[in-house]
């Protein structure tokens, strides 16, 4: 046996030596690069009825969006990134991370519980300015956003197809105007003055902004009227793009841009039908009415794609990869548990959360997404097929009145625009997805999964 040497005064200093230098070596500091990111602040730029095709980034040649398009290439786009088909169920999916059949839509219960109130727990600061619509577009107190976890709302309970929008500043009335222009410029100021004036600046943020426009009566600032080739709808669109930049730069101003998670998308596709049997003010008869779905077949309210795929952008300076395109299935009803990991709260364990954790794929960590997304009862995704029920049920948003009352089968890596019925060649597909598809509806009831 080797002796041991006696453990000196000089060996200890030796030792202490080397475990500094190797704490501040090169691998020690890659080995920190590689490890969880730091809580990041979140802003949330959440627009109404924005069809797929709007922004330049996402191929529009008529719409001038210089600060989206910017934005793009600092953060990623995503291009499979699914919403829900209509506004109260996209609202109520975004903040439960659970599919409308469980959180309620339009009538989200006072029960749910949201992103807002779990991160707050955490010790983030929550703030909601915009279009609420969760609360049957009513002062029910319960169902406002103070209940639902945000300290601070201000923006109106319902959507604006009236023509005129009536402002709740906390849980007290504060307000209204017929004046559709003036929107996007008071919504970014009020996140402005958010930003500026209300937050602690020594606590992490959730600032979620939810537009108004372009829901139905559109209209733009005398400054932005008449001023894009796109029309009343262009000259919106730009002016959104304007306004978002205005906020963008405010991050900047404020030393936040580094560590802000922007992320901007949609509730839903354009309201584009041109045979919509009870026209709204503002749209003129005969019209096409507005928005710009791209490749995508149909719009708003509809099964096929420009019901649900919406643009999204996420920036984050230095862990969200930049300039990236990603195809990968992402959905709103994924932030929930994304924003768990990257913040620390723990998701609801007495409830199904449809959403799944998607960290990886933001920080580029991972190319994959969702292997699947059910779009309503009566239609499925999962990877490249997509496939639709006979007779599904089409809203009121949305009319295809050539569409045949059979069950659909779709290639979307090579047919996105759902032009090519593929159910007679694989019935073996059809008949999976169509059992697969009966088993997910069977166990979506809001009923089955909460435990009291």
């Amino acid at each position: 046996m080797i002796p041991q040497k006696p453990f000196t005064h000089a060996s200890l200093i030796v030792l202490m030596t080397i475990f500094l230098v190797s704490s501040f070596s090169p691998q020690a500091a890659t080995a920190d690069d590689n490890s969880q990111p730091p809580r990041p602040n979140i802003l949330i730029i959440f627009t109404d009825d924005q069809g797929y095709a709007d922004l330049g980034c996402y191929g529009n040649t008529k719409n001038k969006t210089p600060r989206m398009d910017q934005l793009a290439a600092e953060g990623t786009r995503f291009t499979s990134f699914y919403a829900q088909r209509v506004c109260g169920p996209s609202r109520s999916a975004l903040l439960t991370g659970r599919y409308p059949s469980r959180s309620g839509g339009w009538g989200m219960p006072a029960d749910e519980i949201t992103f807002a109130e779990l991160i707050r727990e955490v010790g983030y600061q929550t703030a909601c300015i915009g279009k609420w619509d969760v609360s049957n577009r009513k002062p029910i107190v319960p169902r406002m956003p103070l209940a639902q976890g945000f300290e601070i709302f201000f923006g109106a309970l319902g959507a604006n197809d009236s023509g005129r929008i009536k402002f709740h500043n906390q849980n007290e009335a504060a307000g209204e105007t017929d004046d559709m222009g003036s929107l996007l410029k008071l919504y970014t100021d009020k996140a402005i003055h958010y930003l500026e004036h209300q937050r602690d600046p020594d606590e992490p943020f959730v600032l979620y902004l939810a537009h108004t426009m372009m829901h139905t009566i559109i209209d733009a600032s005398p400054k932005f009227r008449g001023t894009s080739a796109g029309g009343l709808y262009g000259d919106v669109v730009e002016e959104f793009d304007f306004e978002t930049g205005r906020l963008l730069d405010k991050l900047d101003e404020l030393g936040l841009r580094d560590n802000t998670l922007v992320i901007y998308t949609s509730d839903n596709g354009p309201w584009n039908q041109p045979a919509y049997t009870n026209r709204k003010k503002g749209h003129p008869e005969g019209s096409i009415f507005w928005g710009e779905a791209g490749p995508l077949r149909n719009g708003k309210g509809s099964c096929y794609e420009a019901g649900y795929r919406v643009p999204c952008i996420v920036r984050w300076p230095g862990h969200v990869p930049a300039g990236r395109v990603s195809d990968a299935i992402f959905a709103t009803i994924d932030f929930m548990p994304t924003f768990a990991d990257l913040t620390g709260f723990e998701v609801p364990q007495n409830r199904v959360i449809d959403g799944q954790d998607q960290t990886k794929l933001l920080l580029g960590q991972t190319d994959e997404g969702r292997e699947s997304f059910r779009y309503t009862n009566n239609a499925l995704r999962v990877g490249k097929w997509k496939y639709l029920k006979a007779k599904h049920s089409v809203p009121k948003y949305a009319r295809d009145l050539e569409r045949e009352e059979v069950e659909e089968l779709y290639n979307l890596e090579t047919d996105l625009g759902e032009t090519t019925n593929l159910a007679d060649q694989h019935p073996e597909i059809v008949e999976q997805l169509s059992q697969r598809l009966d088993d997910m509806v069977a166990n979506s009831s809001r009923k089955q999964d909460v435990k009291r």
